[in-house]
């Protein structure tokens, strides 16, 4: 199957969970021996228009990020690629309405991979709408962020879930390295409210434990003043970031791990940290899929205020001590690849059912709305 993936921003650009998430599957695809395009932006020297790595194509739809003119660009790059299934993320609507218009005029099913929940003010945007509608199948991480696409009109037997994956051969390799007895690991940004966690760990002062922070991030510098304020800082560290390896080490040598952001489409570190055999705590939010990880699980507990957090943490530093979660088999590379696989053959029955004149007319729709947009814009 020769598969194009849609992405203006790749994860050669910018690492963010939707970056790191279409590197993962265009590579793994192609360890599966397919044949994988990524249609983005330019991000290698040299004038040529496309650059292989890890047995992936890239090919170059515009010079830069950020011109405007990718998605008019985008049809030809995707004429090129000629893939048997489109697969586009969902950073920005037009994008999806330009693969959209190559969908129909290839004859090659839409599949959209949309990773973060819509933004507020999105369903009142008749181009996110459009961007929910016109794909043949919508994937989402989580059932967090299905619900929020839902809202933007897509039709709910058209979006499937397919979560991140973990390399579960290297979680078992993995040898324990006794860093600290919590855990908590995520980019320090304004949603990672790490505040919930050393405020609970502040109350537990009396209590014996250490904990680590993985991560780095602009809020970094705030969230270090709060521990000297707290007057925890002789039992909290901050490692900046970590290559996975050293990550999965600390999971495997920790007794817990704490998951309290406000925002996040899929939590694949706790993920990892749960296989790795911690006791998990997570502090429910609206906008965190984390608690759909462990709404099953009997080594994890979900919170909703400050009291239930810090007496949760308690509870899983009573719990034995794992280094190998089997209920999360389910989650390996492999499997997920499977369900991607099946999306693109269930897509392409999709666009089979569909009527040569309802074809025509979706891409006269399309081509309509992206000439208005391009005036637009």
């Amino acid at each position: 199957m020769r598969v194009a993936l849609v992405s203006e921003t790749v994860a050669q650009h910018r690492q963010t969970g939707a970056t790191r998430r279409l590197q993962r599957t265009a590579e793994a695809l192609a360890g599966r021996g397919h044949d994988v395009v990524v249609c983005c932006a330019q991000w290698w020297d040299g004038d040529h228009e496309t650059f292989e790595q890890n047995d992936v194509t890239y090919r170059a739809v515009t010079d830069e990020r950020g011109d405007g003119r990718f998605a008019l660009a985008l049809p030809a790059a995707l004429r090129a690629a000629d893939p048997d299934v489109i697969q586009a993320t969902a950073d920005d609507p037009t994008h999806v309405l330009a693969a959209k218009a190559a969908s129909v005029f290839l004859r090659a099913p839409l599949v959209v991979d949309w990773y973060e929940s819509p933004q507020a003010g999105d369903a009142d945007d008749p181009r996110w709408r459009l961007a929910a509608t016109v794909p043949e199948l919508v994937l989402v991480p989580s059932e967090t962020v299905r619900t929020r696409v839902r809202e933007l009109g897509a039709d709910g037997e058209a979006v499937r879930v397919v979560p991140n994956g973990i390399d579960t051969d290297a979680i078992r390799a993995a040898e324990p390295r006794e860093v600290a007895d919590i855990v908590y690991s995520r980019r320090l940004d304004a949603d990672a409210n790490l505040e919930s966690l050393l405020l609970a760990l502040a109350e537990l002062r009396d209590h014996n434990w250490s904990a680590v922070v993985i991560g780095d991030g602009p809020e970094r510098d705030v969230y270090e003043r709060q521990v000297r304020d707290l007057r925890i800082e002789d039992r909290v560290s901050f490692a900046g970031d970590q290559p996975l390896e050293n990550r999965l080490s600390a999971f495997k040598g920790a007794h817990v791990y704490a998951q309290t952001a406000r925002r996040e489409a899929f939590p694949t570190d706790l993920l990892r940290a749960l296989a790795c055999g911690c006791a998990g705590v997570v502090e429910y939010h609206v906008e965190s899929s984390a608690h759909e990880l462990v709404e099953q699980e009997d080594r994890a507990f979900r919170t909703t205020s400050e009291q239930e957090l810090t007496d949760a943490l308690i509870s899983a530093s009573e719990m034995e001590p794992m280094e190998l979660n089997e209920n999360f088999a389910e989650y390996d590379e492999a499997k997920v690849l499977d369900r991607y696989l099946a999306a693109y053959d269930e897509a392409e029955e999709r666009m089979s059912w569909v009527e040569p004149a309802a074809v025509a007319g979706g891409a006269v729709l399309v081509v309509a709305v992206l000439v208005l947009l391009v005036v637009l814009l």
